[in-house]
């Protein structure tokens, strides 16, 4: 496989598996060494195992760090803080794009940033949208009161006043929170904060 064919087949995705090259008679371990070398040569970048995006000044749309976190645990969406900055709920710039998965916890580096993924029990799971990023391109992202909820699971103290209050969430959103409204308040703890940011909000 030439590295023309490359780019032909890989178009406009910002990010592809090795699987997208298989179809037909192509051979599967020289297609894997070939990437082995574009990679190395700097012509792709390898975001894990079998995924890939291509590298300046080849690539045509670079993939948003929402996206890539997609990608690289199947079965997550971007979460807690980096979804509350997504949403603007908070003025904060996000360094670490953090994502929640019922998978095993993890992190990962490439060139388009640092990922997390902290684990979610199944039950507790859900509640995201698919949200546009620009350059056409969309990633599963948690709803403003479901990144709210998990970060309150998730972090220890997170439900404290104090640490509320450090969020400096946007008010003319907390002052909506009811949490009458919504199955979340089903946790003590997530009814608490809703309850603490509303109260907060309307002072």
């Amino acid at each position: 496989m030439k590295f023309e064919e490359l780019l032909a087949v890989v178009g406009d995705e910002p990010v592809f598996e090795t699987g997208l090259l298989l179809a037909g008679d192509r051979d599967p371990a020289d297609v894997r060494r070939q990437l082995s070398r574009w990679a190395a040569g700097g012509r792709i970048s390898q975001l894990r195992r079998g995924l890939y995006a291509l590298a300046p000044p080849y690539v045509r749309s670079p993939p948003h760090p929402f996206l890539v976190a997609n990608r690289l645990v199947r079965g997550s969406y971007v979460s807690l803080l980096s979804a509350l900055a997504h949403h603007g709920l908070i003025p904060e710039y996000v360094p670490v794009t953090t994502s929640v998965t019922t998978s095993r916890p993890g992190s990962w580096s490439n060139p388009f940033g640092r990922f997390t993924y902290r684990h979610l029990d199944k039950g507790l799971f859900g509640g995201c949208g698919l949200e546009p990023l620009g350059l056409g391109q969309h990633a599963f992202v948690a709803s403003p009161a479901k990144a709210l909820a998990d970060l309150v699971h998730l972090v220890p103290g997170a439900d404290s006043p104090a640490y509320l209050d450090a969020l400096r969430l946007d008010g003319e959103w907390v002052r909506q929170l009811d949490p009458d409204a919504t199955p979340l308040a089903s946790r003590p703890k997530v009814r608490r904060a809703f309850e603490h940011l509303a109260a907060a909000s309307a002072a």
